[in-house]
Parts: C-alpha cells; sequence; structure tokens
C-alpha cells in the first residue's frame, strides 16, 4: 500500500481499493483522506506559499526536475505496466504515455529555463523618461489540481509538471479509479529531492471532501481535468480571485472532402475513434463523408474495427482495452441500442464481449438527435454520415454545445483552408485524426468543452504573475 502522499500525521479516515478495470481484481489499496487531512494539507501548502523565504530557488527546481525525468525514464517498464492495470489502455499505448510524461517533464525544463520575463518598452515619453521596467515570473499561489482517469501518468504530470516548475506548491488529486500512477509520480518527484510539502497527493473520502479542497480560499489556481458537469459545478464554487483552467470533453467532428486517399484515411480514423477504447476528449466520434462514398467508407472503417484484437491491457498484443467502469459499457450499449432502434444501421459491434469490454462499433447514419450524435460517447464507437453538400458537413459539425479539436482530410489546399475557417474547434488537424497531440501544443476546449488553454507550457503561464519592477533614476 503507498504511503499517503501528505504533510499530515493523521491517520486515514479508510482504504480505497483500486482494481483492474479488466476483470476487477485487487491491485493495491490507497488510504483516503478526510476534511482534517485537507486542511493539513491547504494549511501546509499555503504556509509555505506565504514564506517567500523558502521558495524553491529555479536551479533547484530545474535540478529537481531533470532527476525525476531520469527516474522515470529508468522504470518505463514498471510504469507502464502501473499505469495499463488501473487505466485499461493497452500496453503499446500505456508505454507511449509514459514516454510522453518524460518529454513532459523536460518540457517543463526547457520552458522553465526559457521564459523568465520581459523588458516593458517605457522611456518613450517625457513622462516616463529616466525610468526602465522590466518583469519577472512568481507562483499565483497554491495550486490544486483535479486529474481524469484515462491518462493516469500524463495528466498529472501536465498538471503536477507545471506547478513544481513554477515554483508552486501542488496538491493534487488523482481520479479514484487511477491513482497509482500519480502517487507513483510523487513519490518520484520526492526521490528526485522535492520537499513533501511542496506536492501532497491525496485521495479524498468522498465529494464533500474534494470540494472542500477545491473552494478554499487558500487556493491560487484551480487545474481541473473531467466531465462537464462537475467542472463547471466547482467552478461556480471557487473562492473569489481564483484563477481556474478547465478541461472537459468533445465529440470530434472529421470531415472527409475529395480529394482524398481513402486507403490513408482508414488507419487514421480507426486509430483515432479506437485508441484507448474511445476514451479520450478528443477522440474521432463523427465522421461525415461525401454520399457516394459514405457507405463504402463506413464498411471499410467495419473491417478495420472489427479487426481490433480486444483483451487484457497489459498484454502487448491488445489493441482494444476495456472501459473504465462496467456501468460504462452498460451505457455505451444502451446509446448503441438506441441508435439503432432509431435508424442508424449497425455495420460491426453492437454488443458487450464481456462486463468490461464492449466491442468496436461503427454505424452508419445514426438519426441527428440520437445520443450518439450529440454526446460524447467515451466508448469504441464511432459514426458515419454523407453529406450532400460540404456546408452541410460544416454544419452538423457545428452544431452541437462542445467544441474541442477536428479533423479535416483532403489533398486540396484551398478546401482544406476553407473548412480550417469554417469548423468550430481550437485546433484542425490536417490529414490526420482529431486526436493527435503534442505536449508542447495549446489544447482548449471551447464553449461547454472547457476554459483555458492546456499544454504545458501555456499551464506554466497560467500559474505565474508577471511581477514588475520600475526603476527611476536620472542615469537612464
Amino acid at each position: 500500500m503507498p504511503d499517503l502522499m501528505l504533510d499530515s500525521n493523521r491517520p486515514p479516515t479508510s482504504e480505497l481499493v483500486v482494481a483492474s478495470p479488466f476483470d476487477g481484481r485487487e491491485l493495491d489499496r490507497v488510504p483516503t483522506s478526510g476534511p482534517d487531512h485537507i486542511e493539513d494539507a491547504l494549511s501546509s501548502a499555503y504556509a509555505l506559499f506565504r514564506n517567500r523565504s523558502a521558495w524553491l530557488s529555479i536551479h533547484e527546481r530545474v535540478d529537481i526536475l531533470g532527476k525525476a525525468a531520469t527516474i522515470m525514464g529508468s522504470q518505463v517498464e514498471e510504469l507502464t505496466l502501473l499505469a495499463a492495470s488501473e487505466g485499461g489502455k493497452p500496453y503499446r499505448d500505456s508505454r507511449v504515455e509514459v514516454i510522453r510524461a518524460i518529454d513532459g517533464v523536460h518540457l517543463c525544463i526547457e520552458n522553465l529555463r526559457a521564459h523568465a520575463g520581459s523588458v516593458i518598452p517605457i522611456g518613450t515619453t517625457e513622462a516616463t523618461t529616466g525610468r526602465v521596467a522590466f518583469t519577472q515570473k512568481e507562483p499565483v499561489g497554491v495550486v490544486v489540481a483535479v486529474s481524469a482517469f484515462n491518462h493516469p501518468l500524463n495528466l498529472i504530470v501536465h498538471q503536477v509538471g507545471p506547478a513544481v516548475a513554477t515554483g508552486s506548491p501542488v496538491i493534487v488529486k488523482p481520479a479514484a479509479d487511477t491513482p497509482l500512477s500519480c502517487l507513483r509520480f510523487v513519490e518520484i518527484l520526492q526521490e528526485a529531492g522535492l520537499p513533501k510539502a511542496w506536492c501532497q497527493a491525496v485521495v479524498t473520502d468522498d465529494r464533500d471532501t474534494a470540494e472542500k479542497l477545491v473552494t478554499d480560499s487558500r487556493v491560487g489556481f484551480f487545474s481541473f481535468i473531467g466531465s462537464a458537469r462537475v467542472g463547471w459545478m466547482l467552478r461556480s464554487k471557487l473562492a473569489p480571485g481564483v484563477r481556474c483552467a478547465l478541461e472537459h470533453g468533445g465529440a470530434a467532428p472529421v470531415i472527409l472532402a475529395p480529394p482524398y486517399d481513402q486507403d490513408a484515411v482508414l488507419p487514421s480514423v480507426a486509430k483515432g475513434g479506437f485508441y484507448h477504447a474511445g476514451q479520450v476528449c478528443v477522440s474521432v466520434q463523427r465522421v461525415f463523408v461525401p454520399l457516394q462514398d459514405a457507405e463504402k467508407f463506413a464498411q471499410s472503417l467495419a473491417k478495420l474495427a472489427s479487426a481490433l484484437i480486444v483483451g487484457p491491457p497489459e498484454d502487448p498484443a491488445t489493441e482494444v482495452g476495456p472501459l473504465i467502469r462496467n456501468a460504462e459499457v452498460d451505457r455505451v450499449a444502451e446509446w448503441v441500442d438506441a441508435a439503432v432502434a432509431a435508424g442508424a444501421t449497425l455495420l460491426c459491434g453492437g454488443k458487450k464481449i464481456s462486463d468490461s469490454c464492449y466491442e468496436p462499433t461503427v454505424l452508419f447514419n445514426p438519426p441527428p438527435d440520437t445520443n450518439v450524435s450529440t454526446l460524447e460517447i467515451f466508448g469504441p464507437v464511432v459514426c458515419v454520415y454523407g453529406y450532400d453538400d460540404i456546408d452541410s458537413a460544416i454544419a452538423q459539425s457545428n452544431a452541437l454545445p462542445v467544441a474541442f479539436q477536428a479533423a479535416v482530410f483532403s489533398n486540396d489546399t484551398d478546401t482544406a483552408m476553407r473548412l480550417y475557417r469554417a469548423l468550430d474547434a481550437s485546433a484542425i488537424m490536417v490529414n490526420d485524426h482529431s486526436a493527435f497531440r503534442d505536449d508542447v501544443m495549446p489544447f482548449a476546449g471551447l464553449r461547454e468543452s472547457g476554459l483555458g488553454v492546456g499544454g504545458i507550457p501555456y499551464t506554466m503561464e497560467d500559474m505565474q504573475i508577471d511581477k514588475m519592477m520600475v526603476v527611476k533614476s536620472e542615469y537612464l
């Protein structure tokens, strides 16, 4: 059982059993924190922030993060199996996640070194003569990070890494389904020399305790990754002055616009739609194809989907693993059954393989008012729609209250540019699937999909203020 990563001597309130989403076997037990633990965590973090003499210097932060990356690099296999077993993402994709997480720690170092402040161009008027002004970076305050299950290591790195880099005391609450990778990353930071109070991990005993953590007035920045319902609710309860960033979900549209190479498009769409069993906030969900090609494309996609290997996430041969909870399998099954009953054509899948796994599924022309067309599926289901003209595809793509990333496949530059301009999304992938991401990129949900901009450089910027000094001298 991992030690509770709190700067507190209180005993845990209870234990959380962490189980494999694939077969339900117990992986570990984690102690949980109650309101008193949260008070201890906030008190120690806030006291640390208020004591400027205790702040870690830039070179200390660089050294800690560098050592952490080295430790992670020596434990890629262990971290991969840990993430796969608790989160259900297949081994091969979990290994990519671990490599990305290590790179994310390096990105924190690179941005810490590259962005130290700026010179303000005053002295250009008579009133400002004899003065020079510049800014330096300072942490905005205590960071509270609440994370999601689907990338149990890399999401934590995206939230905790920037906090450590900017010198912000951070309290992180991982998803209850996947706390082990988070706890291990915090351990690694401590092994690398980070004092315990600078990064505390809490697994709360209930929602009221979690809300107490988030809404406290000592919080300076709130980072949230999870459902829109919970994210917007918590934002409404933040103390005055607390900055925040919210990352929710979407129902990513993909438009195929002639000319395009169907043989090149198909594997990309399949990867973007069925990666991590569709449990990705920018997963390919709605694919719009010219009417004359739509059914053939959908049939070909179904053939690829049917060939995917569904199995235990720790097996390197597995391509699609379980959904995070059995209840999510039931929900996906209900949505697919309802779409078929409403007139969608089921081309492959459409059945539960087990309590934890659902067949990769392709639906053709589900009605636009069904759940699979209007809500984030977060399961291994891709919908293909035929369109008569490009404007109708654009209109349907933009018709939802969520907007995140989108994709366009076309070998015509002008067509691709037109769709880039017309689609409601913060990022448009051209000739690549909507789930593509590099951790240096901005990552922003629009409308109900989120608030603020994610991505390590942007998160670091959010967690800091630009503190200005103006110097007056007769020799300037």
